[in-house]
């Protein structure tokens, strides 16, 4: 069935609108009035109007310029007043809920218009504003796991000028930063960092001599890695004082057949939070474990077992896990009270030697402002009609297709017809297209989360029983697990195939989820088949190719966005040979040999050379461990210059090429080889197109070089102007 992708900042405007509740009052776009207002506009979505059963047959001709949308934003009177978290201290209990509204306003503003997603975002302004409200930073230390719930914490910290710049080249980072604002004492990107980094900076406190508080903020997502506990146990363990404060979504991997909460907030639950962080109430239990400790050791251990018995019939489920581990534990807190959270906030803040604590603070009830993107599967069976809802519809199923789309669809086919296949996904958050796999087969796929080390060890368990296990983890996590894919897998040759998403650089995001230095990492260990496609066609032959291989582990890259374009309907992959690449294209004298997508550039590069009267050779190494030793002869002695082009560090694909024609004499003769390959830092947050020029990726970077080794380096500066 034919689909017409729709690549327009409108497309994805309406679906975050549907997803993240833009039609609140705060942010407002119409799509209905703005078609009304633009009748023409409505021409192009009434050409694809088709029969469910033949889908769209005919591509979009024009689509409506952004900057023809209609957008509202209501006035900000209170945050315009707002340059940092000291103005907020004298604010009326009135003014606090009337500034949440208004940084979620502007939060919902310039997201929907970037055509971000921002739940998250928006779920913890109430959070963010009682922190900065009872807490003195910078003096005291206020700690993020995740970047999107940093978003509310940056505009009240002297960056809402600059909040329009998020995830753009030299704008704001995307995730707290150190380099960015002395508000941010430490990064954060990948979660499960900052309780361990927060306790560090709480012991070094202590030695120092100082009073300062640190309060780190984690999420139910990131208790899913085994850090978070490590590090509770530890400030369990020293009993240094520290504010751990819980930002519990009720959002879960494995939601409740009722799809009701895990725990609601009333006003029991809130009383007795009060009391529990309350000075008197805390004073009275320390003071009955001191005499319980007078009457000696039987009676301590016997309080002590009272205590946990009250505190988990009053408490919630799971509550007594944080006080094992030496956190006292105060909550559940309706995480969208200011008052509520103010009152709890300031009796832990006036408590003195009293260990660590942790507040459970509830963001996820019916009031619910994070929403779940990515949570619906759409059908694009039907055509638009003139209801809004219609078109929501159509837009958004008319989106590119990405890499993960086509990998998805073609693991589904084989999983079709091999019931060994399973899915394992690791990672902080699933991309959408995973879900027709998981809706297809719901007992063989599982989402883990950003538990990868488990990930890994567990899919290794799979294969052992006989399974094929496909782990599918983004590159930027599968760092995290290294020891896990050395030991438990590359060790003993257990064939787990692992599926490395968002390889390489990844735009807006930046270098915190760049995937960079799979190649190098993976290409080092001796039992592992490395390769990486150069196109859809060839990724749906790889899922073959490594559903084939069942001897020893396996691993593909792939890059994020959307795919090249040269397959059409999908079909079956066909298993490659192992280590075999292939010539693309013939040429003489400078031949460029490519690993993964960046075969494309060279493709670009090739044409743009011929403008030179130059004729490249093009190959398609296709996998980088174990080489195709018999392509690279073959280059070596047919060309007077080689040039090999990959999309990861020193290290990687061009490195194992040098190892093997230095080792082999093919150096020694008239060949000259040149690597191109990322720079040696990170590529900071921009564009990918802007990415790729700053790291030297770009076609026309790739042809430069070509001249430059040709010595005709007028025409480079030429082609580079």
């Amino acid at each position: 069935m034919d689909t017409a992708f729709l690549r327009c900042p409108l497309a994805r405007s309406l679906a975050y609108d549907e997803f993240e509740g833009f039609h609140s009052k705060s942010c407002r776009f119409h799509p209905v009035r703005y078609l009304r207002r633009n009748p023409t506009d409505w021409k192009p979505y009434q050409k694809l109007s088709a029969s469910p059963s033949r889908g769209w047959t005919q591509r979009v001709a024009a689509l409506p310029d952004v900057d023809d949308f209609f957008w509202e934003k209501d006035p900000t009177p209170i945050l315009d007043t707002i340059d940092a978290p000291i103005h907020l201290k004298n604010l009326s209990s009135k003014e606090l809920k009337q500034l949440a509204d208004e940084v979620r306003s502007e939060i919902s503003f310039i997201m929907s218009r970037k055509c971000q997603p921002c739940g998250p975002g928006r779920s913890v302004v109430e959070l963010t504003i009682a922190i900065h409200y009872v807490f003195n930073a910078p003096m005291d230390k206020i700690l993020w796991d995740a970047g999107q719930h940093a978003y509310a914490h940056k505009i009240l910290t002297g960056r809402r000028s600059l909040f329009h710049t998020i995830k753009q080249k030299n704008g704001l980072s995307g995730f707290t930063s150190r380099f960015e604002s002395k508000y941010d004492p430490f990064g954060a990107g990948h979660g499960c960092n900052s309780l361990s980094a927060g306790l560090g900076m709480a012991v070094a406190r202590d030695i120092n001599g100082r009073k300062n508080r640190i309060v780190t903020v984690i999420s139910n997502w990131t208790t899913m890695a085994g850090q978070v506990y490590e590090a509770m146990g530890h400030a369990g363990f020293l009993d240094s004082n520290m504010v751990v404060i819980l930002n519990d979504s009720c959002h879960s991997l494995l939601p409740k057949a009722d799809g009701r909460p895990k725990m609601s907030v009333n006003a029991v639950s809130s009383a007795l939070s009060k009391i529990q962080s309350s000075k008197g109430f805390r004073r009275f239990r320390e003071a009955a474990k001191g005499l319980a400790k007078w009457f000696g050791k039987g009676m301590h251990e016997f309080a002590a077992k009272v205590d946990e018995y009250a505190r988990g019939m009053v408490g919630p489920h799971g509550a007594t896990l944080f006080e094992e581990l030496g956190l006292y534990y105060i909550g559940p807190i309706d995480g969208h009270n200011v008052d509520d959270l103010i009152c709890v906030l300031k009796e832990v803040a006036t408590l003195d030697s009293t260990g660590p604590v942790l507040v459970h603070v509830i963001t996820g009830t019916e009031n619910d402002t994070g929403g779940n993107i990515g949570s619906e599967i759409i059908s694009n069976e039907e055509g638009p009609s003139n209801s809004s809802h219609d078109l929501l519809k159509f837009l958004e199923t008319g989106l590119s297709r990405t890499y993960n789309d086509c990998f998805v669809e073609a693991l589904t086919a084989e999983a079709e017809n091999d019931k060994r296949i399973v899915v394992v996904h690791g990672g902080m958050g699933m991309d959408r297209s995973l879900r027709l796999f998981q809706s297809n087969f719901p007992d063989r796929f599982f989402d883990l989360g950003i538990a990868e080390q488990h990930a890994v060890t567990f899919s290794a368990g799979l294969a052992c029983g006989g399974l094929k296990p496909f782990c599918i983890i983004p590159s930027t996590f599968l760092q995290r697990a290294y020891d896990q894919i050395v030991q438990d897998v590359d060790m003993q040759k257990i064939p787990v195939r692992f599926a490395i998403t968002n390889a390489g650089l990844v735009g807006s995001e930046g270098p915190t989820n760049s995937g960079p230095f799979d190649i190098t990492f993976m290409s080092c260990l001796p039992n592992m088949i490395v390769m990486s496609p150069s196109n859809e066609d060839e990724l749906i032959d790889m899922v073959a190719t490594a559903a084939m291989v069942e001897d020893r582990p396996i691993c593909f890259r792939y890059p994020r966005g959307a795919i090249v374009g040269t397959s059409g309907t999908l079909t079956y992959g066909n298993p490659l040979q192992i280590g075999k690449g292939e010539i693309l294209v013939e040429g003489k004298e400078i031949a460029f040999l490519g690993y993964g997508e960046v075969v494309q550039r060279c493709l670009i590069a090739r044409s743009l050379l011929s403008n030179f009267g130059i004729q490249a050779t093009v190959a398609n190494a296709r996998f980088c461990k174990p080489l195709d030793i018999d392509l690279i002869r073959t280059l070596c002695q047919q060309h007077s210059f080689l040039i090999t082009v990959e999309e990861g560090t020193v290290g990687g694909f061009g490195s194992h090429v040098s190892q093997f024609i230095s080792l082999d004499g093919l150096l020694d003769g008239r060949i000259k080889w040149r690597p191109i390959v990322l720079p040696d830092r990170y590529i900071e947050h921009a564009s990918l197109a802007e990415q790729l020029d700053l790291a030297g990726l770009t076609a026309h970077h790739i042809a430069a070089t070509a001249l430059t080794l040709l010595g005709r380096h007028r025409d480079a500066l030429l082609l580079m102007k």
